[in-house]
C-alpha cells in the first residue's frame, strides 16, 4: 500500500515537471519558422520593444553573402543559411547566442548548375529547422542536409530532390516526429517528401494532382508555401496549401484527406489556425481584367472536396501575400502586399482597423508579450498592442533591410538584417 501512495503522489509532480520543461523548451528554443509550433507566438514573458543601432543591442554579428532565411534556435545555438550572391556556394551559419561568435561557418553545397530567381529572392530563402543535437538545412532544388550540431560535422545530405523553381526556392522544412518534411514545387513537378530524419532516406512522397495541375500554365504550378501539423479530433493532419488547391494529408503516410481547389498562380503565406478553423490565401484567381487572391477560413474536418461544406467565408485580398498572417484569441494580425496592416475577425473576416504603412513587409508578424512586431524591408520594425483597436507602441530602425522573421527568445529577440543578425535585449 505504502509503494502505491508513493506512485500516486509522485504522478501528478512527473506531470507538472513535464509540463515545465515542455514549457521552458518553448520558452528557449525557437526551432522552425515562425516559431516551434509553426504559429508565430512566442511564449516569451517579457520582450524588448525599443531598440536603436546604439540602444538594446546586446550584440550583432556579421552573416556573409546573401539569404533571407529566418534564425532558428535551440540551447544557445542560433542557426541560418546564407549563400553567394550568384548561389555558387551555400552555407549553413550557427552564432552563440550569448556572445554573438561565429561558431560554425559549413559551406554545405557548391551547385554545379544555378538557375534564375527573382530579384527579391535569394538563394537561402528556406528557414532551416532543428531539435537538440541536429539542424536540417534545405536550399530547395539545391540540396538538403542534417547537420550536427555539436561539431558542425554533416550527417546526411542530398542533392537528388529537384524541381524547376523558377524564381528561386522558398518553402521551408518542417519536422514532425521522425520525418523531416519537404515541399519541391516547381514548373515541371510538384512534389512532397517525407525523409527519415536520422538517414534522409524516402519513407514516402506524393504529387499534387495531375488533374488539377495539367490544367494551369507551367508558370502557375509554382508554389513556396510552408505547411502546417494542427490536431483535428486527436489526429495529426497537415495542411499543405498549393498553388492550385489547400489540401489535408496524414503527415505520417501522405495520403490525402480533403482539398479545396482554388487558384492558378504561387502560393507563398503560411496556413495558420485557431479554435478548429484553418485560414489560408488562395493563389492569384482570374475573373475577367481583376487578379486578386481570397483569405479563406476553413473546417478542417471532412474528406474529399470540402469547398462546398467548410468553407465558413472568404475575404478578396491583394495577390502575392508573402507574410504569414498570425492569429490569437479570434483576432488575424497581418500586412497584406498593399502595406496595409490589418485586425480581422476570425470568426467574420470583419475588418477591426487598418492603417497603411511605409515599406514592403515580406517578414511575418510575430505576437509576443502581448504585442505584435512587424518588420519592414526597409529595416524598420512597427510594435502594436494586441487587440481590437490600433495601439502603436513604437517603431525602431536597424541598419540595413529586413526581410527575415525575427525569433524570440529567452526574453530577447533576434534579427536578421540584410547584413547581420542582431540580439535585441532591455
Amino acid at each position: 500500500m505504502k509503494s502505491l501512495r508513493v506512485i500516486f503522489f509522485m504522478v501528478p509532480i512527473i506531470t507538472l515537471i513535464l509540463i515545465f520543461m515542455s514549457f521552458r523548451s518553448n520558452h528557449d528554443n525557437w526551432t522552425h519558422f515562425r516559431g516551434s509550433n509553426l504559429d508565430g507566438i512566442s511564449e516569451v514573458s517579457s520582450c524588448p520593444v525599443n531598440w536603436s543601432p546604439d540602444s538594446n543591442v546586446v550584440w550583432k554579428a556579421k552573416i556573409h553573402g546573401r539569404g533571407w532565411s529566418s534564425p532558428v534556435v535551440y540551447d544557445d545555438q542560433v542557426w541560418m543559411t546564407t549563400a553567394t550572391e550568384d548561389g555558387s556556394e551555400m552555407y549553413a551559419v550557427c552564432v552563440d547566442f550569448n556572445s554573438g561568435n561565429i561558431l560554425h561557418d559549413i559551406k554545405v553545397f557548391t551547385p554545379d548548375s544555378i538557375y534564375r530567381k527573382h530579384d527579391i529572392n535569394s538563394y537561402a530563402t528556406p528557414t532551416p529547422c532543428m531539435e537538440k543535437d541536429l539542424v536540417f538545412v534545405h536550399f530547395g532544388t539545391y540540396g538538403t542536409a542534417c547537420i550536427n550540431t555539436g561539431d558542425g560535422s554533416i550527417r546526411w545530405q542530398r542533392t537528388d530532390l529537384n524541381c524547376n523553381h523558377v524564381q528561386g526556392p522558398g518553402s521551408s522544412p518542417i519536422i514532425y516526429q521522425d520525418l523531416l518534411i519537404l515541399h519541391l514545387e516547381g514548373t515541371d513537378r510538384q512534389l512532397i517528401y517525407a525523409l527519415n530524419k536520422l538517414t534522409g532516406e524516402i519513407v514516402w512522397e506524393i504529387e499534387r494532382p495531375a488533374e488539377i495541375y495539367e490544367k494551369l500554365e507551367p508558370i502557375g504550378r509554382k508554389a513556396y508555401t510552408t505547411p502546417l501539423i494542427i490536431n483535428v479530433n486527436r489526429k495529426d493532419i497537415m495542411i499543405s496549401n498549393g498553388s492550385a488547391m489547400c489540401a489535408a494529408y496524414d503527415p505520417e503516410t501522405g495520403k490525402e484527406i480533403w482539398r479545396i481547389v482554388r487558384g492558378e498562380d504561387s502560393t507563398i503565406a503560411m496556413p495558420f489556425y485557431e479554435d478548429e478553423t484553418v485560414y489560408f490565401h488562395t493563389s492569384f484567381i482570374t475573373e475577367g481584367i481583376n487578379k486578386f487572391a481570397e483569405l479563406m477560413a476553413v473546417d478542417p474536418e471532412g474528406s474529399g472536396d470540402i469547398a462546398a461544406t467548410n468553407i465558413k467565408w472568404r475575404l478578396e485580398t491583394p495577390i502575392l501575400q508573402l507574410s504569414t498572417p498570425v492569429i490569437k484569441d479570434g483576432l488575424i494580425y497581418t500586412v497584406d502586399t498593399k502595406n496595409v496592416m490589418m485586425c480581422l475577425d476570425a470568426k467574420s473576416g470583419e475588418e477591426k482597423w487598418s492603417k497603411r504603412l511605409r515599406g514592403k513587409y515580406n517578414s511575418s508578424p510575430i505576437i509576443a508579450d502581448g504585442n505584435i512586431y512587424f518588420s519592414s524591408t526597409n529595416g524598420e520594425t512597427t510594435v502594436i498592442k494586441e487587440g481590437p483597436e490600433l495601439s502603436i507602441i513604437a517603431e525602431n530602425e536597424l541598419e540595413g533591410e529586413i526581410w527575415t522573421t525575427p525569433a524570440f527568445v529567452k526574453n530577447n529577440l533576434l534579427i536578421r538584417t540584410s547584413e547581420f543578425l542582431y540580439r535585441i535585449g532591455n
